[in-house]
């Protein structure tokens, strides 16, 4: 990744991405969410008691199998997201929705930290009308509460696809505990996360 990582999350071109299916397990569900670069996203969510598993991938586009580089062109619709299978029974959609509005900044738009493009920009996915009046639930909540020194941009879209991102982005943080963008972004940007989040985490 090189010194470019002082200052993004972009790497150099890979394969085209494979569709994942979203289709959950038994006594599972899922949620997609995007907000800046997956690495940290991934780690904050692997984080949260209720979530079984998180990967690393890229939804909101339309083109069929993007690689990691178009989509850093910020052209393709696409952003960088992850895919969240969670237990229903522990934890419930409305409570992602805390974790995820409080492990990024969704008044900045087409920006993370240093990453900027619409590749991450901040996205809430539904599957059905109870999500999606949910995700503007969530959206009044923490505007009227003034959380963030502005108004959410968060985008509302209808989860129609995901693509995975190529290996080596899963599990980016805890494989890569040396790494400058991970020590210098995706580390603080957990401990911000903890110092908000009064939800269950796991042990």
């Amino acid at each position: 990744m090189g010194t470019a990582l002082l200052i993004s999350c972009k790497n150099q071109q890979e394969n085209r991405a494979n569709s994942v299916s979203l289709i959950p397990g038994k006594n599972q569900e899922v949620a997609v969410f995007s907000e800046g670069c997956f690495w940290c996203t991934e780690y904050v969510f692997e984080s949260v008691k209720g979530i079984d598993s998180v990967v690393s991938g890229f939804s909101g586009g339309e083109k069929p199998n993007p690689t990691y580089e178009e989509v850093g062109k910020n052209d393709t619709g696409y952003a960088e997201s992850v895919l969240v299978y969670y237990k229903p029974y522990e934890i419930n959609f409305r409570e992602l929705l805390n974790v995820f509005f409080l492990s990024h900044n969704p008044t900045t738009l087409n920006k993370q930290g240093p990453d900027e493009g619409s590749s991450y920009r901040s996205i809430a996915y539904y599957k059905n009308e109870n999500e999606k009046k949910a995700i503007k639930e969530a959206m009044d909540f923490f505007n009227q509460k003034e959380f963030y020194n502005g108004q959410i941009v968060t985008e509302i879209k209808p989860l129609k696809s995901f693509y995975l991102a190529g290996k080596k982005h899963q599990n980016y943080v805890k494989n890569n505990p040396t790494d400058n963008y991970v020590i210098e972004e995706s580390l603080p940007r957990f401990q911000r996360f903890l110092d908000s989040y009064k939800g269950e985490l796991k042990k």
